[in-house]
This record gives structure tokens, sequence and C-alpha cells, in this order.
């Protein structure tokens, strides 16, 4: 299963906004979008996630739902997200299609090597500066805490970084070792931006390949 380079995590002072947001980003090239409302009923989660997989379905972006795996089952979203508090992983996977990826929240070395162990698809891990996006915030990683982690951890699992990252970011981010991105602020502030981010993140892959060739 290869997991999106990019992420584009959906953010909106209303329901609404979200999957308006949702829908820009698909336009604007967006591989893979995380369904994440707080505070809203399940019943009314439900209802978004259905509006949000029928968007991404037009533009076959893949649809990740934040925290609720039984509404991402019965949507036939392309995964879940968990967070630390959420459900455990291995749980979550009993529950779901045998395709659907399952991403879990880390902001440690020892949180990564637990979601591992349960057999996520990919680790969100951060943050990688101050965001307001979350409320309680886990120490910031910067630059070094990855490069840390990922030595430490020398794992197939791909790990994607979080947290007040923009575009000037990417290739620093990229050679502590990571797989790619999950961006909140920067791209509803601007959804051009996600055309830059995926040149970005390409133009590692390719320049991979072109050494291979040679």
């Amino acid at each position: 299963m290869t997991i999106p380079k990019l992420h584009y995590i959906s953010q909106g002072s209303t329901p609404k906004e979200h999957l308006e947001h949702i829908q820009k980003a698909c336009s604007s090239g967006a591989e893979l979008v995380q369904l994440r409302l707080k505070h809203v009923s399940e019943k009314k989660t439900l209802k978004l996630a259905e509006a949000a997989r029928e968007i991404t379905s037009h533009f076959q972006t893949r649809l990740i739902i934040n925290d609720h795996y039984k509404i991402a089952k019965t949507v036939k979203a392309d995964g879940v997200h968990l967070g630390k508090t959420d459900a455990s992983p291995t749980l979550v996977g009993k529950h779901l299609h045998t395709w659907q990826m399952i991403g879990g929240t880390a902001n440690t070395l020892q949180d990564c090597e637990t979601l591992i162990g349960k057999d996520v698809d990919y680790i969100s891990l951060g943050p990688f500066r101050f965001t307001t996006t979350k409320g309680d915030l886990a120490p910031v990683l910067g630059l070094n805490g990855y490069t840390a982690i990922m030595e430490a951890l020398k794992t197939e699992t791909p790990i994607i970084a979080v947290g007040g990252i923009s575009t000037d970011d990417v290739k620093d981010l990229l050679e502590t070792g990571i797989s790619g991105i999950a961006v909140s602020g920067a791209i509803t502030r601007d959804f051009n931006s996600i055309r830059l981010f995926n040149q970005l993140l390409n133009a590692s892959s390719t320049e991979e390949k072109r050494h291979t060739f040679e």
C-alpha cells in the first residue's frame, strides 16, 4: 500500500467549510485528505463523511477519517487516522476492510515503536513546530527531533511529519528521512500551495530515480 507524500488535514470554522476546503484541496491536486472534525456528533460526522467521500471519489483522492473508524468503514473511506487517546490500531484493524489503511499519531520514539508493533500503515509524527491547530500540543520536535527519531527507528513504515509545516520546510524535513508531510493551515490559507508542496515532495523521488538510472 503506497501512502501519498502529502496529506491535507481539513480545517474550517464550520462543518460546511470543512467540505468546501476538501473540495478545493481535491481540485488543487491533493492525493489524500483527512476529514478531521472535532466536537461534532457521530450522526453529523457520518453525514459529512458521506459528503466528503462523494467529493474525494469524484477526484479519485484518498479519504482518511480522523478517529471514527466505524464511520470510515461505513462510507468506505480509504482509511482512518487514530489519535493517541483513540482506539488501538490492532482492535480497529479487526473492524476495517483489509484494504483500508490505519494511521497513528506519535510524538516520541517510544510512540513510534508502539505503533509499529501494532501494525499501522503510516505514522504521523509531530509537531514539527508550534501550531494553533491543536490545543494540548506535545513538545516541538524540530529538524533535530526528526533526525534523531528516524536514525533510531530504521523503519519501513512511512513516517509523515506534521505541525506548522510550510513549503520552505519540505527540503530539510525530507533530509531527516521522513516519507511525507501532513499540512493543514498553510494549505487552507492557500490551496494553490498544494502544487508547490507536491513538486517539492516529488522532486526528491525523481532525483533518487535519476541516480539509479545513471
